[in-house]
C-alpha cells in the first residue's frame, strides 16, 4: 500500500513537473529530436562522393548551417503567409459571396442568403480584434522557441564528441564504459534512423502536397506543403488536419465546390500513397507501436502540451519503446508498447 501511495504521488510529481516545465522542455526535446536527425544526415552525407571525404566535423557543421538556414526560411516564411492571407482577404470575401449566392440558387431558395448576411450571423458575432494580442504573442513565441531549439541543437552536437570520453569516465573505466557506449550506440542508430526515416517520409509528402497544389494554382502552396509535412508527425488526425486547411483555401479562392472536390481527393491520395504505400516500406520495423499506445500517447502529450506535445508525442514515444527494447530488464515492457511484439 506504501508503494502504490508512493508510486502515484510520484507519477502526479512528474506529471506536474512536466507541464509547468513546458516552456523549457519543449525547446530541449525538439532539438535532441533535430539532433538525431542531424546526425544521421551527417553520417549519410559518407556515401556521397565529394562530401565523403570531409571530416565528420565539417559534415556535422554543414547539416548544422542547413538545418539554421531552414528555421529561418520557415519562420520568414509564416510571416510573409500571414501577410498575404491578410491582403487577401477582401477578394476571398467576395468570392465566398458568391458561393454562397450560388449554392442558395441551386437548392431553390427564395430568400437567398448573401455573405453579409451569413457574416453578420456569425464571424460579426466575434471580435477578433481581441485576438490580436494573444496571435501576436503566439508568433513571438514560436520564434522564441525556434530560436531555442537551433541554439540547443548546436551545443548538442558539439557535445556528441566529446560524450563518448565521458561515458567512460562516468562508468569508472574501459570495461563499463564500453559496454554503457556500446549500448547508447545501438539506442542512438535505432532512434535515429527511425527520425531520420519519418523525417524524409513527411519531406517526400509535403513535396508531394506542393506540386499538386502548385498545379492546381492554389495560393501559399509551399506553406501549405510545409503544414502538411508537419502534421504528418501526428498520426491519424494529422493527416486530416493538414489536408483541411487547403481545401477551405480553395473554396475561398476558386468559390467552387468543385474545385475544392478536386483539391480534396488529390490531396488525400498524396496521403494515402505515403501512408499506406511508402511510409511502411521506409519504415519497416522501426514504427511497431500499438495504436492504442499512439492513441494514448497523442492524448497525454496533447492535453500537457497542445500542439506541440501532439506533434511530439508519436517521435517520444517510439523513441522509448527503442530505448526499452535495447536494455534487458525493460525489454518486456517494449514488447507490451509494440504492435507485433517483435522490438
Amino acid at each position: 500500500m506504501r508503494n502504490a501511495t508512493y508510486g502515484t504521488a510520484l507519477t502526479l510529481m512528474i506529471g506536474w513537473l512536466i507541464w509547468i516545465g513546458k516552456p523549457v522542455l519543449i525547446p530541449v526535446i525538439a532539438a535532441a529530436i533535430s539532433v538525431y536527425v542531424l546526425s544521421t544526415a551527417a553520417e549519410g552525407m559518407q556515401d556521397v562522393p565529394l562530401f565523403g571525404r570531409l571530416p565528420a566535423w565539417v559534415r556535422r557543421v554543414l547539416i548544422l548551417i542547413a538545418f539554421v538556414l531552414a528555421v529561418v526560411l520557415l519562420f520568414v516564411l509564416v510571416i510573409n503567409n500571414l501577410t498575404q492571407v491578410a491582403a487577401a482577404l477582401p477578394r476571398y470575401e467576395a468570392n465566398l459571396q458568391l458561393l454562397v449566392t450560388r449554392v442558395a440558387s441551386l437548392l431553390g431558395i427564395e430568400d437567398e442568403p448573401t455573405w453579409a448576411n451569413v457574416r453578420r450571423a456569425t464571424l460579426d458575432q466575434v471580435d477578433f480584434r481581441t485576438w490580436i494580442a494573444p496571435a501576436l504573442l503566439s508568433l513571438r513565441g514560436f520564434g522564441t522557441t525556434l530560436f531555442l531549439v537551433v541554439l540547443y541543437a548546436s551545443f548538442f552536437m558539439a557535445e556528441r564528441g566529446m560524450m563518448a570520453r565521458k561515458i567512460v569516465i562516468a562508468f569508472g573505466g574501459e570495461d563499463a564504459g564500453g559496454r554503457a557506449l556500446s549500448l547508447l550506440s545501438r539506442i542512438n542508430e535505432r532512434i535515429g534512423r527511425y527520425l531520420f526515416v519519418k523525417t524524409v517520409v513527411n519531406l517526400i509528402l509535403g513535396a508531394a502536397s506542393f506540386a499538386i497544389m502548385l498545379a492546381l494554382g492554389i495560393e501559399f502552396a509551399l506553406f501549405w506543403a510545409v503544414l502538411i509535412a508537419f502534421m504528418n508527425y501526428i498520426p491519424y488526425i494529422g493527416s486530416i488536419i493538414g489536408v483541411i486547411f487547403p481545401v477551405l483555401l480553395s473554396l475561398a479562392q476558386f468559390g467552387t465546390l468543385w474545385m475544392a472536390g478536386v483539391v480534396l481527393l488529390s490531396l488525400s491520395a498524396a496521403q494515402i500513397f505515403v501512408g499506406a504505400f511508402l511510409e511502411p516500406r521506409m519504415m519497416g520495423r522501426a514504427f511497431n507501436l500499438s495504436p492504442f499506445v499512439v492513441l494514448l500517447a497523442l492524448a497525454f502529450w496533447s492535453a500537457l502540451w497542445g500542439l506541440p506535445g501532439a506533434l511530439l508525442a508519436v517521435p517520444m514515444t517510439a523513441s522509448l519503446v527503442l530505448v526499452l527494447a535495447e536494455i534487458k530488464a525493460t525489454r518486456p515492457v517494449a514488447v507490451l508498447l509494440s504492435a507485433s511484439g517483435k522490438v
